[in-house]
This record gives structure tokens, C-alpha cells and sequence, in this order.
């Protein structure tokens, strides 16, 4: 009786082993350790599921891809709801706001002492942005946060960039910017050594969050808008558009009838 038992139980252990050699009682891989698997150079901040049942959303800073697990696939683009709605466009947005804690506002040039905050991504050589600080000096209860962004294609920008962060009066210097008095005026071009790395950290602050173009902004810590949008900015700072004037009616043409 005791060697039948001893012959089931060994047995018994046999079948487990093979099972666990197959892979047979092996835990899962998480979508984190199957993404690193598959995708070992593509850096991420976060992993997790995403609004389509089987996706998970890769996001790195504000930037969104889409992982399939069960095959391996990425997928880069945009999930549309049936509105019309982009749900990657909100989710970004969303990630940007999410990192406002992470931005270092003493790095920013400071604009008024207002209760409201904008935390502003500019370049001064984009007319979008010029547009913007147009509206936006004529804000009075508003603190504004400016870090600068220049797009490459910009070739003067980081000069004007420079010349600003080089002047005793920055805000000053900043409006001149971005009122156009620097394309034509000479300036010295600054070449302090502090002046180019805090460009430098303005830029790496910018990509860290998720900026892609300029201008852009964060009001209140809550919303964002992208571009020149000005009833965005309006709406986020509870400012009532105003309303369109109506054209003065037409006199009635003489001889006619009342």
C-alpha cells in the first residue's frame, strides 16, 4: 500500500513539472513587463487602460500611443467618439494639466499681480503669439507666467529671447518682443552664459509637459488652450465675451408705404 502511494505521489510531482515547464501555472505578463518586452526603446511615463476595451495608453509627457497587448501592435492616432469628439485630444490636455505642479514658476518671467494665473508658452516671433499678448496686456486682475518655446524655424527668435532675458526690465523688454519693435531695431545679441542655459531650461520645461507648438496656455492651473483662442481664454477666466453690435436698421425707402 505504501510503494502504491509513494508511485501516485511521484507521479503526481511528475505531471506538475511538466506542466510548469510548458509555462502552465505562469503568472500573466502585466502590459508594463509586455510593452518593455516588445517595445524595449520607446520611453513612457505610464501604462494603463486605455478608453477602448484591449488598449492601453502609453503616455510620455502629453504624447499618447495606443498598446494591444494580445499582439504585440502599437497604434499612433486619434480615437474619435461618434460626436466627433477627439477622446486622445482630452487626454492629452489632461496630461498637460497634470504636470502644472512640476513646472518651476521663479524660472518664468512674472506679468502683473492679479488673483488669476496663466502660465503662458510663447515664442516671439510667432504672429499667433503676438495676437495673444496683444489681448492679453489689456488683462488687469491677471498674473502671468511666461516661459518661452521658439520653434526652429524661428531663426531670430532665441536672439530676441536672450535680449530679454538680458535686460534689467524683462516685462519691458518682453513687450518690445512681442510688439515687433526688435525686428527692425538693433539689439545686442547677449551671450552670458546663464542667459542661453535658462533658454535651454525654458525649452525643456515646454517638451517635459507636452507643448508641441506656441502659443499656449494654462489658466487658472485647470484649463488649457492651445493657440490664439481668445474666447477659450475668455471662458476659462469667467470674462463675458462681448456681445456683437447690431448694425443700425435701414431707413425706409422713400415713397414706400408704412
Amino acid at each position: 500500500m505504501k510503494r502504491n502511494l509513494l508511485c501516485i505521489l511521484c507521479s503526481v510531482f511528475a505531471i506538475v513539472f511538466v506542466f510548469a515547464s510548458a509555462g502552465f501555472g505562469d503568472e500573466p505578463a502585466s502590459p508594463e513587463q509586455a510593452f518593455k518586452k516588445a517595445y524595449p526603446n520607446v520611453p513612457y511615463d505610464s501604462i494603463k487602460p486605455g478608453a477602448v476595451k484591449g488598449l492601453y495608453e502609453v503616455s510620455k509627457g502629453a504624447d499618447v500611443i495606443y498598446y494591444f497587448q494580445e499582439k504585440d501592435l502599437l497604434f499612433v492616432g486619434e480615437i474619435i467618439d461618434k460626436t466627433g469628439k477627439s477622446l486622445t485630444d482630452d487626454r492629452k490636455a489632461q496630461l498637460v494639466i497634470n504636470n502644472v505642479k512640476k513646472i518651476p514658476l521663479d524660472k518664468a518671467i512674472k506679468i502683473g499681480n492679479g488673483k488669476q494665473t496663466i502660465i503662458e508658452f510663447t515664442d516671439p516671433d510667432c504672429p499667433y503669439c503676438r495676437r495673444a499678448a496683444s489681448y492679453l496686456d489689456t488683462l488687469k486682475d491677471v498674473t502671468r507666467y511666461v516661459f518661452f518655446f521658439p520653434l526652429p524655424s524661428h531663426k531670430d527668435a532665441e536672439n530676441k529671447i536672450k535680449y530679454i532675458f538680458c535686460s534689467s526690465d524683462m516685462g519691458k523688454a518682453y513687450d518690445e518682443a512681442m510688439n515687433g519693435k526688435l525686428d527692425t531695431q538693433k539689439y545686442a545679441v547677449c551671450k552670458k552664459p546663464e542667459v542661453s542655459e535658462r533658454l535651454t531650461l525654458h525649452k525643456e520645461i515646454g517638451a517635459r509637459i507636452g507643448v508641441n507648438g506656441t502659443p499656449m496656455f494654462i489658466v487658472n492651473g485647470k484649463d488649457l488652450v492651445v493657440g490664439a483662442n481668445i474666447p477659450a481664454i475668455q471662458a476659462a477666466l469667467g470674462i463675458e465675451a462681448p456681445k456683437p453690435v447690431e448694425p443700425p436698421k435701414a431707413p425706409d425707402a422713400p415713397g414706400k408705404d408704412k
